[in-house]
């Protein structure tokens, strides 16, 4: 791959030098055969009285897409990959070689077939409506280049008269009739063989949900009677004379067979062996006892005489494989002899019940700290025969601090986390929509964690949590944690990080016991799922999170009085948080995305607590914040004591209770590998309380004029499996300056911007 990226360089670089070479005369048809032509594209002439209205615009567009063959490729009106093929000559050794593989050949007339173009157009024009459109090609030659110009007579277009069903006898009949009231055909549309294509597959889909399994849209005809006159035409549906009996007829299931342990290398026939375990209407094949049968019984959607519905059909293999049990899952109907009845047949073959796997990582901070990270996970998909899956993972992590001042105050992290996920609610306190294609999920987790920071302290953490996850569909998620536990300890602390602490005592609160005991809910809506790469959508992301809720019921502090209260001779916190995170994407002309994003966040400590968690608090700054900012140096408000001081350099760890966040970038690819960027970042984080030691760090009505603004221009490498990221910002406003001082744009020059630079390198967008 990087071979690539340097071969795409030194193209372009040819390229660049070449057009400078010789200017913007250069002949780009010098490889154009003797008596051919460069074809530079065709152009679509519209002869109307309504050539400008919006929807001939809309069909003008249309058909120029249609029109073939395509010109040679242009970057900024210039076709750069025919230079490069212009460059090789006639020669196809060595570097010509590559410069025409990295190059595109002239685009020729010959290649050009107008008849075909016309006759492409003209019949696209007829299935829009325009029964009377008529089409002439013509081509221009003029220095070797060619041009193709397409004059379009639209004619008038035909709209809709009426639509006609079959004659309400009949079940089929009755059951087209019933929904007839949301057909695509609309009386007054105008004519559209798309929207009629579209009609059928209506129909189909709607049939299918009410039991005729085999009918199928091609048996349905659409007849257009377009002789009424004044330009309208009358739509009749009806079915092709030769549509078999099987198809207008409904069908039931009969019996639901579930082979459990099913190998890919078994006999096509299917054998019981006797060992058929029935369950609930189901039978169970599964001699090996695999799996309880209750497993399917949660998870199935069609049910002995249940009426075939392709919904249930789909929702039931969804459901299957969202399992993350089986590795493949296929399925038949049969029909019985003499009936409209179907057996089901459902095949699934399980992954490997337990595997063990490593991952490996590496970061690196605009801080000079680079490190890495190892991670053992081990594996058992089946862990009771309920499909539970149980993970237990394992993780070593370093970072180091290779150079600057402070060298040598490295950080290393190890933990171990067990996670048990079982496909259902074992705790059924509430009802939910949980019939779509995903499977409801509880999930218990325990884990613990230890941080030490090389000659400073050493903090040890144990955290569990019991809670559902669910989706309603691919878009909306929800995540309820009923308990969610957190206990943090020191567990040594140098004489070194408490004289540190004595010259500045915010330092004090990375080190202090935590004890967190509360619930939290957490929603995801993403409506890019699904959608192709700089789409237009938008995604919502809210957190609501409580803590010390019961525990303040059972032990009541107050600490603005001094009374703190303990639960096992711990304090514990008492705080409501709440997060709100929305991005909206827009998709501008072919391939270019503005994104957008604004955070909210809001921390309020009650009863047992001034301050809300050192962990549950707010940052901002880095890379994926405001990236002219580094990380957790910004805020709270207009305090700089995340700024370049001996202590606070090394100990940029601003923290706050209320934050706000702004981001737009701009994403304008270059080619299929390379984007760049051009991106505006503001926001900052407050305090909910006032705190002497971080004076000017409450939040108050002034806090739009303590917002930071930054801004930069990144550039990315896409490899399709990751996304490499460099963005280079620079701030623009400073909120801890002095007021009327914090707009810094009138000293951007070269001096300042390279002291004032920060590089933030990492994988995968900001958002």
């Amino acid at each position: 791959m990087t071979k690539k990226i340097y071969q795409n360089i030194l193209a372009y670089a040819l390229v660049g030098l070449f057009v400078v070479s010789v200017g913007p005369g250069c002949n780009i048809t010098k490889n154009v055969p003797k008596g051919d032509a460069l074809y530079t594209g065709a152009t679509i002439k519209m002869e109307s009285s309504e050539a400008e209205t919006k929807e001939n615009k809309v069909i003008k567009s249309t058909l120029q897409g249609l029109t073939r063959p395509k010109p040679n490729s242009k970057l900024l009106g210039i076709p750069f990959k025919l230079h490069i093929y212009n460059l090789a000559g006639k020669g196809n050794k060595g570097i010509n070689k590559f410069l025409k593989k990295s190059g595109e050949p002239p685009v020729l007339l010959s290649q050009l077939s107008l008849d075909n173009n016309v006759s492409i157009l003209t019949n696209t024009l007829e299935n829009k409506g325009f029964f009377h459109a008529n089409v002439i090609g013509d081509t221009t030659i003029n220095n070797k280049k060619a041009h193709a110009t397409y004059t379009v007579k639209t004619g008038p277009q035909y709209h809709i008269n009426d639509v006609v069903f079959p004659p309400d006898s009949g079940a089929i009949n009755k059951s087209i009739n019933a929904s007839a009231s949301k057909s695509l055909l609309k009386k007054g549309n105008t004519f559209n063989l798309d929207v009629i294509k579209g009609e059928r597959l209506r129909i189909d889909a709607d049939l299918k949900e009410k039991g005729y399994y085999f009918f199928n849209p091609e048996q349905l005809i659409i007849f257009v009677d377009s002789t009424i006159g004044n330009n309208l035409v009358n739509l009749y549906v009806k079915f092709k004379p030769d549509v078999p009996m099987a198809a207008k007829m409904k069908y039931r299931i009969n019996d639901v067979y579930i082979y459990g342990n099913y190998s890919l290398n078994s006999a096509n026939i299917d054998t019981l062996y006797g060992d058929t375990v029935s369950f609930r209407g189901y039978n169970v094949i599964d001699h090996k006892r695999t799996f309880k049968p209750q497993v399917f019984d949660r998870v199935m959607m069609f049910s002995p005489e249940d009426l075939y519905s392709r919904t249930d059909h789909n929702v039931t293999l969804s459901r299957l494989i969202n399992l993350g049990t089986f590795k493949f899952v296929k399925n038949r109907f049969e029909v019985l002899s003499d009936s409209f009845k179907l057996d089901a047949f459902y095949y699934l073959t399980p992954l490997p019940k337990k595997s063990i796997s490593a991952e490996i990582g590496g970061l690196t901070k605009s801080n000079n700290v680079t490190g890495s990270e190892l991670t053992l996970k081990w594996r058992n998909r089946n862990t009771f025969k309920g499909a539970e899956l149980l993970t237990i993972s394992t993780y070593f992590g370093t970072e180091i601090q290779y150079s600057g001042q402070f060298s040598g105050y490295n950080t290393l992290r190890y933990g171990a986390e067990a996670n048990l996920t079982t496909p259902r609610f074992l705790v059924p306190i509430f009802r939910l929509n949980t019939e779509g294609s995903y499977v409801p999920r509880t999930s218990v987790k325990l884990g613990y964690d230890v941080l030490a920071r090389q000659k400073l302290f050493t903090l040890n953490s144990f955290r569990g949590e019991f809670g559902y996850v669910w989706k309603e569909n691919i878009r909306n998620e929800h995540e309820l944690n009923l308990i969610s536990i957190n206990y943090v300890q020191p567990l040594n602390v140098t004489t070194e990080y408490q004289k540190s602490i004595a010259q500045k005592p915010l330092l004090k609160r990375a080190i202090e016991e935590q004890f967190i005991v509360g619930s939290n809910y957490n929603y995801n809506y993403n409506q890019l799922v699904d959608k192709e790469k700089y789409a237009s959508g938008i995604y919502f992301n809210g957190l609501l999170d409580l803590s010390g809720n019961v525990a303040g019921l059972i032990a009541k502090g107050n600490v603005s009085k001094g009374d703190t209260a303990r639960i096992f001779g711990v304090p514990f916190s008492q705080y409501i948080k709440t997060e709100a995170d929305f991005r909206y994407y827009r998709k501008i002309g072919l391939r270019n995305q503005l994104a957008n994003r604004i955070i909210i966040g809001f921390g309020y400590p009650y009863g047992n607590s001034s301050i809300i968690p050192y962990s549950k608090q707010f940052f901002i700054g880095g890379n994926n914040s405001l990236r002219a900012f580094r990380s957790r140096s910004l805020g709270p408000g207009k305090f700089n004591g995340g700024q370049r001081t001996s202590a606070r350099q090394l100990f940029a760890d601003m923290t706050g209770d209320i934050k706000l966040e702004l981001n737009s970038e701009l994403r304008v690819p270059l080619n299929n590998m390379f984007s760049t960027a051009f991106f505006v970042d503001a926001g900052n984080i407050w305090l909910y309380n006032n705190d002497p030691n971080q004076p000017g760090g409450k939040f108050s009505k002034d806090f739009l004029k303590e917002l930071a603004v930054g801004a930069g221009v990144g550039f990315r490498i896409d490899v399709t499996i990751l996304l490499l990221r460099l963005d280079v910002a620079v701030p623009l406003r400073i909120p801890y300056l002095p007021e009327g001082q914090r707009w810094v744009t009138n000293k951007i020059n070269f001096p300042w911007v390279r002291d004032n630079l920060v590089f933030n390198l990492a994988i995968g967008y900001p958002f």
